[in-house]
């Protein structure tokens, strides 16, 4: 058995017991270092065999619990969820009964320094003025100038093909200094 993937080395293997129960099932034969009967090279054989399919039996019951996990835990999660919250606030103030369910107390904030409002409230302004925002008061006076609106269809013309040009050598034109189909402008 060469490099192979585990299945079909698994395989290779169904296949050896195949033969060896075929012509080599009566009698001793030697080989890697000992003498075995037809029986005891089937039990090895088939030992690699059964590794393989209980992995893949394995495998797929894992697959299955998996599914079925992502199934159920949304509304598992809501439970445990909606749970800490009846536990916050029957028990909200009593820390020790919060750490037997291994619930840390609810942190309170600090307030925040004269300093740290006022830096606040000067870059609220900032932000403001820089997006160009209003009040909703000032938003209700500014309205869109709109004067008329004029509507003209457009109308396809005739499709025109051009045919090639009999000659295929580049056109030359020239040089101005400017780009090709500009004018270049008047000097007095």
């Amino acid at each position: 058995m060469g490099k192979k993937g585990k299945d079909s080395t698994a395989d290779e293997a169904t296949s050896l017991i195949a033969g060896v129960e075929k012509h080599l099932a009566t009698g001793q034969s030697t080989f890697a270092g000992g003498s075995f009967t037809g029986a005891q090279i089937v039990a090895q054989l088939q030992q690699l065999v059964d590794l393989r399919n209980a992995v893949i039996a394995a495998r797929s019951a894992a697959q299955a619990r998996v599914a079925t996990e992502e199934t159920q835990r949304p509304a598992l999660l809501a439970f445990a969820s909606a749970l800490v919250q009846y536990i916050r606030v029957a028990f909200g103030t009593q820390l020790d009964v919060l750490a037997d369910f291994g619930l840390a107390p609810k942190k309170t904030p600090t307030p925040l320094t004269v300093e740290q409002k006022a830096a606040a409230a000067a870059k609220r302004e900032a932000t403001r003025a820089a997006r160009g925002t209003k009040s909703a008061k000032a938003k209700k006076g500014i309205k869109g100038a709109v004067t008329g609106v004029v509507v003209s269809p457009l109308v396809a013309g005739p499709s025109v093909v051009q045919a090639p040009a009999a000659s295929t050598a580049p056109t030359a034109e020239p040089v101005t200094g400017t780009a090709p189909g500009v004018t270049a402008p008047k000097t007095a």
